[in-house]
């Protein structure tokens, strides 16, 4: 079967109080975005990846291709104004029935072996996604107030996210809701069902300054 990524990548600094999108932001003398590249890339070598970049960052993304990677195992499309349309975009460029796992491209600290278990999971069940326990007190806002859930029922969501391409690719022709925040809510939106596996958690997001910290700290105990 024919295996693809696709890595959004659609993200700005303003979180990060800086104008360059925290997927080129420096970690360890490289760019994010190259850990995420070369964890898939290994992970696979039938594997191809489809890269969706804000329309005036290709040219950033292209440099770190032609420094560091195999262009022919790497596309790069343009992304839409939400996750959803970003995803949607690089969908167009899936062939042939296939697994797609779709990524974060700023969740740069995954392994080959989280890669893997999600694959192996959506083979089976048709589409996983990783979760790790929730350790916070949770509550919900509602209409009366607010009131406390138990939070060993609640789980919190990462990529990458698994999926057979008949399934992924029809799900996404629904429209937009802006409760879509990730694949796994459009496929469930399509009436499909959801396998959860383990995830990682120093699978992290690179969100704020000192995740960038906090990844280079986890990067030194890998001795990555």
């Amino acid at each position: 079967m024919k295996k693809y990524a696709v890595i959004v990548a659609g993200g700005t600094g303003s979180r990060m109080n800086n104008t360059v999108p925290k997927q080129f932001l420096l970690l360890k003398n490289k760019p994010v975005l190259y850990y995420t590249l070369d964890t898939f890339l290994k992970a696979y070598d039938d594997l191809k990846i489809i890269l969706v970049l804000p329309e005036e960052h290709v040219a950033s993304g292209q440099e770190i291709i032609d420094a560091w990677f195999d262009y022919k195992r790497i596309k790069i499309t343009v992304g839409g104004r939400t996750r959803f349309h970003s995803v949607q975009s690089g969908l167009l460029l899936v062939e042939d029935e296939s697994m797609v796992l779709v990524h974060d491209a700023v969740r740069c600290l995954l392994t080959t072996e989280l890669i893997h278990k999600c694959y192996d999971a959506a083979l089976e069940f048709g589409a996983a996604i990783p979760v790790v326990d929730c350790n916070d007190s949770v509550r919900i806002v509602t209409a009366e107030g607010n009131e406390a859930l138990e939070r060993r029922m609640i789980k919190l969501v990462q990529t990458p996210q698994a999926f057979l391409s008949t399934i992924l690719l029809p799900a996404y022709n629904i429209d937009y809701k802006d409760k879509y925040t990730d694949e796994a809510t459009v496929v469930e939106a399509f009436g499909m069902k959801v396998k959860l596996v383990e995830g990682d958690g120093n699978n992290i997001k690179i969100t704020r300054p000192i995740d960038l910290v906090l990844a280079e700290k986890i990067m030194d105990e890998a001795d990555i």
